[in-house]
């Protein structure tokens, strides 16, 4: 049995999970026709417009905690996955495991080698058969 995430962990999902359907933002969209359709009630004041801004800065704001949260969870569990099938594929190169690990510069250098042996690879860009498009 794995360990229960942390409370922030479950709160950060559900929130990704809820606020990624389209009924969140349909609700966004309507929450945003009745502002601006109070406007003219409101005179358009500095306040009203104070309201919008202010409510959409916080939710900015919080969102980008539970989205960097979600996203850094999901690529680590996607690394961890890629670097089983790389360990239980037996042609493959070990030095690719920790890939995360190296420099901009060493990545750089790996993405070059990758892209050369991808050249070498008959009808590199061919897909089913068909020609390859122009530009490849």
């Amino acid at each position: 049995m794995h360990p229960r995430p942390s409370w922030f962990a479950r709160f950060a999902q559900k929130v990704s999970h809820v606020t990624g359907r389209p009924n969140a933002f349909i609700l966004a969209v309507a929450a945003i026709v009745v502002w601006a359709v109070t406007g003219p009630f409101f005179g358009f004041s500095d306040t009203w417009q104070l309201v919008i801004n202010t409510a959409t800065t916080i939710i900015t704001f919080l969102m980008v905690f539970v989205i960097q949260n979600t996203q850094i969870r999901d690529t680590i569990a996607m690394q961890i996955k890629l670097d089983e099938l790389i360990r239980v594929t037996r042609t493959a190169s070990n030095k690719l495991l920790d890939l995360e690990e190296l420099d901009d510069r060493e990545l750089e250098s790996l993405r070059q080698t990758y892209e050369k042996l991808a050249q070498e690879i008959p009808h590199h860009g061919a897909r089913a058969g068909r020609k390859p498009s122009p530009g490849r």
